[in-house]
């Protein structure tokens, strides 16, 4: 346990909130967000999140404000007078008020980095619990949380210890908000998500086509997600070797996306941010993991969630639809 922080008497405490990505993780902090507005009725909680990611915290209602970086864009510019003036602009931000806890639930230099411009003790993990150790000399109060748990109740158990209540036992609480889009596929429908950031995630592509007919046997519209345009293309083409009528939708914002997953009946993705995104939302979801082990960062949900496969260790199509045999019972 870590010494608590000291927070305020006789009102809600001031809590910045550090998780700028990537995607998933930034769902798997939102129960912690939970937690924190049951233990303080009424805690100022604000979040500093990369911008693409911005929907996710802003669908959490206890979240009072949402500042946006784009430090993945400004990296690769510094030198740049518009990149200077937006993280002068953001500093600024950071510096306008003054918060009882700032508690980095990302653990690195370069979550640190922002996290020291703001006003405030820091506080994250200790040297043996955290993914960059450096980091840690950057708080003033530190937990140990072993770094055998998933995600999500690594970052449940630190905001417990910071903010001096019990760590959590319960199922977590993502406390997603209901989502609107200008975007709607027809109903009913069950989402794919095929796509994924690195190519060693990739899952065979007759395997989703083989899927797109099984949802359209439930008498359910297919929708495969895609984020990019070779992503798109995928999607294309899963959609026209399927043989059954495919929806691949437009470009989706990360909050019309969400919108498209909380309605969807059923949802099976790779080891990706939508994926967990669906998870969140309580919907039946089935993870695939080609280059990744589950066991920290599986889906996660209150919905009936299951993860398949690992490091070298490829789901089988068989698994996958022995996974979707199962999860029909949940879809309602």
């Amino acid at each position: 346990m870590a010494e608590r922080a000291l927070l305020p008497n006789g009102r809600p405490p001031r809590i910045l909130v550090v998780k700028t990505t990537s995607m998933g993780d930034v769902v798997h902090a939102l129960p912690a967000i939970s937690d924190i507005a049951r233990a303080h009725p009424g805690a100022l909680i604000d979040w500093l999140v990369e911008a693409p990611f911005a929907a996710i915290p802003k669908a959490h209602p206890a979240v009072r404000r949402v500042m946006p970086i784009a430090w993945r864009k400004w990296r690769k510019s510094l030198g740049r007078p518009e990149t200077r003036a937006a993280i002068a602009a953001l500093r600024a931000d950071l510096q306008a008020e003054r918060y009882d806890l700032i508690i980095d639930f990302q653990g690195l230099l370069k979550s640190v980095m922002w996290a020291v411009q703001a006003h405030g003790p820091r506080a994250g993990y200790d040297w043996q619990s955290i993914r960059e150790p450096l980091a840690s000399l950057f708080y003033r109060h530190k937990a140990r949380v072993s770094r055998e748990w998933h995600a999500v109740v690594r970052n449940r158990a630190l905001a417990a210890d910071h903010l001096g209540y019990a760590r959590p036992v319960d199922a977590p609480d993502f406390g997603l908000a209901p989502p609107v889009s200008s975007w709607q596929p027809p109903e009913p429908y069950a989402v794919l998500i095929p796509c994924a950031s690195r190519p060693e995630k990739l899952w065979p592509e007759d395997r989703w086509q083989h899927l797109a007919r099984r949802i359209r046997g439930q008498g359910w519209t297919p929708v495969i997600l895609w984020g990019s345009p070779a992503e798109q293309a995928l999607a294309l083409r899963l959609a026209e070797g399927s043989g059954v009528d495919a929806v691949v939708p437009p470009f989706l914002s990360v909050a019309d996306a969400g919108s498209v997953l909380a309605s969807a009946r059923l949802v099976v993705g790779l080891d990706t941010g939508f994926t967990h995104f669906a998870a969140a939302y309580a919907r039946p979801t089935l993870g695939i993991y080609c280059d990744h082990e589950p066991g920290l960062a599986g889906v996660t949900g209150s919905g009936h969630v299951r993860s398949y496969g690992g490091k070298g260790q490829v789901p089988t199509l068989a698994e996958v639809e022995a996974g979707f045999d199962a999860a029909l019972v949940h879809t309602g």
